[in-house]
Parts: C-alpha cells; structure tokens; sequence
C-alpha cells in the first residue's frame, strides 16, 4: 500500500485524504493545529510547518509527499525531497509564494501579463504609479490571500505611505486591468509528462473572496488557456494538480496567478467531473494514470462563509451536495461548499436560486 504524506490538514488535505482512501492509499497529515478539519481522516502529526525534524518524521512514514497550499516553507519541502519524493517541486511552491518570481516567470514564458512593477521602498511606489497609473493595486511579494496583504490606491492619497501601511515588505504593484470574466485554468500533470485540463472555470469575487466557480464547457479560449497553463506546468517540471488565474480582456487571457495545489475554483469536479481535481491530484503524485476530466452535466460550486446552512433545507433541493468543513463558524471564515448539478444549464439555473434563498435565509 502507497502512503501519502500532506503537508496541511486544512480542507484541501481533507479532501485529498478523502480521495485516496478508494484508491488504497493511506495518508498522514502534517500541520500544527491539533483540530484541523482533515485530522481525522488520516494519520496526523501535530507540527509546525518549518519544523525540519517534524518534516524528516514524516518522510520516514511516507512514500511520496505532497503539500496542501503554498504558505509551507520552500526549506521544508527541499528537507522532505531529501528523503522522499515530493510533488509539485520546491521550484513551483517558491515561484507561486512570490509575486515577483511568479510575473517574472509568465514575461519569461511568453504570457501576457497586466502592467506590473516590483515595489522595494515608496520611491518604487511612487515611481510605478506614475507609469503605471491609478488605480493600482500594492501587494505583498510572499503571503497573503482573500484580499489580505494588498491595499487598492484609487488616488494619490491612497499611494502616500502605502508601502509603510504593508509593513515595508517587498511587494509588487499591479495595473487595473478592465476585465470581462476571471477563469481559472486546472491542469493535471504526471511524472512522465502526460497533461490533462478541465473546462476553463468561470469565478466571481466578492470583496476579495472566492464565492462562485462554474466550469465553461466549449470557452473559446479554453484552447490558449491550456497552452499557457501547459508552458508553466513543463518549465516548472510540474507534477499534480496546478490552477492558473487569467482576466479575460477583449478575447485575450491576461496572467494573474498560480496556485501550485489543488483549488477552490475545482471543488466543484467532486461531483461535476468524471474524476476529481482531487483524485487526479493525488494519481498523478503516486505515479497512477490520470483519470479523465470530462465535465459530466451543468455544475456550479458555491462557498459557504461564517455559518452553516440549513442542512435539511439544502438537500431537499435536487442536485444539492453539501461539503461541511468542520470548522468553527465565525464571520469570514470558510466553512464549507456547496455544489448543484443538474441535465442543463435551464434546471441548474432554478436549483441555484433554491441553494442561494436557503443561504439567505440562513442569514436573516
């Protein structure tokens, strides 16, 4: 029996652990929170992320590791592939935790990008801001994620000690860019090369969060967003599941971002495809075939933010699954998912409207 190790027992880790049990593989999680929601699906240890020692256990129980998001210290990654292998790469989880690597590897790549500058001190600030102009948006080089770790300057006002207002970290300054539609891009990678992608993701925000993601069969530019995806997943001699960010702007894909991990924007391939972003994920770091990633009918993912809907009330309604985190609700915090599916994208539409009454009244 294949063991595989998680770097993170957050939900991302849950959900891996959840999709190897079927295919024989056993688990074991690392991450310090003694109650973290993926614990009890697998073995866990109770460790730091850049406690090396702790990293070194785990490696000695495992025969292959992964990680669950991209705040796991590049050095912890390098100290498990001393002992076993580890997929994506150190390379990939160093190029997606700094924004400046990360823009530097797209111009190098050929990807277009919205104007971009790096941001060492506020005379960078101020010198971008003329160049590039308002409004703008000042982000940290590493950490950061659902709008923390970035401020939007507007105007002159907002630009005056805004890199002191970020902690004077390293950051980058990035262009407003007048966008159609945000998609994401999940592509499959295995060892010996072989690439699979699932329909380019249509997501909507709010205030900086994800809330909807909804899978866009026949996209036309399904086709240049596999091709970019493709050229970073090859450069970066990528394994697993990878998700690239795009702005959609008059019928071209502009860069935002990677996340070197399964994401958010696939949950909805648990019930929605033939076989999970997850499933996927792990065949391919255990060296499986990947399994195919048809989309199977009309599908769109909900997150669920600060409290628990009614349950019963959700599934009554057909198509609903719900995926319940077990975490403590408070306000902000994502606690779970919602997925509908249904024959067309007609029933889908009313189901969805069924789902976001019941969220609704779950708030008043």
């Amino acid at each position: 029996m294949t063991t595989l190790g998680i770097a993170g027992a957050g939900q991302l880790g849950r959900m891996m652990t959840l999709a190897a049990a079927p295919l024989g593989i056993r688990t074991v999680m690392l991450d310090p929170s003694r109650d973290a929601c993926g614990q009890r699906f697998g073995d866990h240890l109770v460790a730091d992320f850049d406690d090396l020692e702790a990293m070194a256990s785990l490696a000695q129980q495992v025969d292959v590791a992964t990680f669950e998001f991209e705040n796991i210290p590049p050095e912890s990654v390098a100290k498990l592939a001393e002992q076993v292998p580890v997929h994506p790469p150190a390379e990939a989880l160093a190029t997606a935790r700094d924004r400046w690597a990360e823009k530097s590897l797209f111009r190098d790549l050929d990807i277009p990008l919205p104007p971009v500058a790096r941001i060492d001190s506020q005379e960078d600030l101020d010198q971008a801001v003329r160049e590039i102009g308002l409004p703008a948006v000042l982000k940290t080089r590493t950490l950061g994620y659902d709008g923390k770790g970035q401020k939007v300057l507007r105007d002159q006002d907002d630009v005056a000690g805004a890199h002191a207002e970020l902690g004077a970290l390293p950051c980058v300054l990035e262009g407003f860019v007048n966008f159609s539609q945000e998609v994401s891009c999940l592509g499959v990678r295995t060892a010996k090369g072989q690439m699979r992608f699932y329909d380019l993701v249509v997501n909507e925000h709010d205030a900086g969060i994800l809330f909807r993601s909804q899978p866009a069969p026949g996209h036309r530019l399904q086709s240049l967003a596999e091709d970019y995806t493709g050229r970073v997943m090859e450069h970066l001699n990528y394994v697993g599941v990878m998700a690239f960010e795009f702005f959609c702007v008059e019928g071209q894909l502009l860069a935002n971002e990677i996340a070197p991990r399964v994401h958010n924007s696939g949950h909805w391939t648990i019930e929605g495809a033939r076989t999970s972003q997850f499933e996927n994920h792990v065949r391919a770091v255990c060296g499986l075939p990947l399994g195919s990633t048809e989309t199977r009918e009309a599908v769109v993912m909900l997150n669920v933010y600060g409290e628990r809907p009614n349950v019963t009330e959700l599934l009554s309604i057909p198509g609903a699954a719900w995926h319940d985190y077990e975490k403590v609700p408070r306000p902000g915090r994502k606690i779970g998912h919602i997925t509908l599916h249904a024959a067309d994208m007609r029933r889908l539409q009313g189901i969805e409207q069924a789902a976001r009454a019941c969220l609704r009244n779950q708030r008043s």
